[in-house]
């Protein structure tokens, strides 16, 4: 009796000691000298520290990451559960967060990424698309119900979700059962338009290609500074704007002051059109929020321009198609001053193209003609 004793006390102590690579003990990053952090300009929703060891330790969204780069694969990092285990080289990873396709194809590696959840006539990046059609890239169903065991019989080893995930734990649960480890991409949370682009250097370091994705933001940087640091030109004075798209059911669905896109407006030398005070924010998460076309009308028909939004709804090919969804629009100033405009579909997913957009809003403000050259934005007549 007491030999058997004796064993199930043992078999105990190896079950609680023992840990796969995305389970968590009491471990923690203390186990590891933090010997400086990555440099950030403008990106707030993540952080990188680096380690003595080699090692980096990510955080972004309260989850903490331990990457344990190619070389240092074959010593013990895995005992260090206290984290969720990265280790390179990352080769077949499951994109879930459309956003963080557009930075692995920017850095020329498309071929490190082996699935998606999103099938080919939804992307708007032509290789992308291609890459899906082709199954280089294999659509694995949506992110709310992956094809788990395709997933494992391909080796599937990094999955990057959304913050839409947090709306279907189970699936970040059944992952992480499966030792899949799961980063969550937040890069439309950033205050600063910029600090979205800056999460290349986030994908850079994970595919250990930091000198790439830095160099590529650097570009990216200029490109902003030249557009920020001039106005618009022929404008006297500041223009308003309004971001917009009509939900199905009706509802206006606005971005929120604080969003990124709004600051984009304010970074081209204009002003979004709704203040924290007229939409009455909160504290959550959403970026974006929806309310009645009447309250919409009565806030938002003196904007100087209309920014509608296409990647939901679909383009507006012309005013009246507009005013089909509402005959308020009738009366609203920038239709009757022939100022709207559309973005394109690929707005969302050109992730990297965050300088480009507010170059384009600038534009918009000051091409009385409307003739300009535009990446993202097209004016609706």
């Amino acid at each position: 009796m007491k030999k058997i004793i004796i064993f199930l006390i043992c078999c105990s102590m190896f079950l609680f000691s023992g840990c796969s690579s995305t389970q968590k003990t009491d471990s923690s990053e203390n186990e590891h000298t933090i010997t400086g952090k990555m440099e950030l300009k403008y990106a707030e929703q993540f952080s990188v520290d680096r380690c003595s060891d080699g090692c980096s330790i990510i955080s972004t969204g309260g989850e903490k990451y331990l990457l344990v780069p190619s070389e240092n694969n074959d010593k013990a990092h895995g005992a260090n559960c206290g984290m969720t285990v990265i280790r390179q080289p990352e080769n077949n990873i499951y994109i879930a967060a459309s956003s963080a396709m557009d930075f692995f194809d920017e850095l020329g590696f498309l071929d490190r990424v082996k699935f998606t959840s999103t099938s080919a006539e939804n992307w708007s990046l032509e290789n992308v698309k291609r890459a899906v059609s082709d199954e280089d890239i294999f659509y694995v169903g949506k992110y709310s119900a992956p094809d788990y065991e395709f997933l494992i019989s391909e080796g599937c080893s990094l999955a990057v979700e959304s913050t839409m995930i947090n709306h279907n734990p189970e699936v970040r649960e059944q992952l992480t059962r499966l030792e899949i480890p799961v980063i969550t991409e937040r890069s439309s949370y950033e205050s600063h338009p910029m600090g979205r682009t800056e999460w290349i250097k986030l994908y850079g370091l994970i595919l250990g290609k930091e000198e790439e994705a830095d160099a590529f933001f650097e570009k990216k940087l200029e490109t902003f500074r030249k557009v920020s640091e001039k106005a618009p030109e022929n404008v006297t004075e500041e223009k308003t704007a309004v971001f917009f798209y009509i939900t199905s059911n009706g509802y206006v669905n606005v971005r929120k002051p604080g969003d990124y896109i709004s600051k984009m407006i304010s970074l081209a030398g204009g002003k979004y059109i709704f203040t924290d005070e007229d939409l009455n924010t909160d504290a959550n998460d959403l970026s974006t929020m929806n309310m009645q076309m009447e309250e919409f009308y009565l806030k938002a028909k003196d904007a100087d321009f209309i920014i509608y939004n296409s990647a939901i709804d679909g383009i507006i090919e012309n005013t009246e198609q507009l005013i089909s969804k509402s005959e308020l629009f009738r009366d609203f100033k920038a239709v009757r001053e022939n100022n709207v405009w559309c973005t394109g579909q690929n707005m969302f997913q050109k992730t990297s193209g965050t300088a480009d957009m507010i170059s384009d809003i600038k534009q918009m403000f000051s091409d009385e003609n409307k003739c300009g050259e535009y990446n993202f934005i097209r004016h609706v007549k």
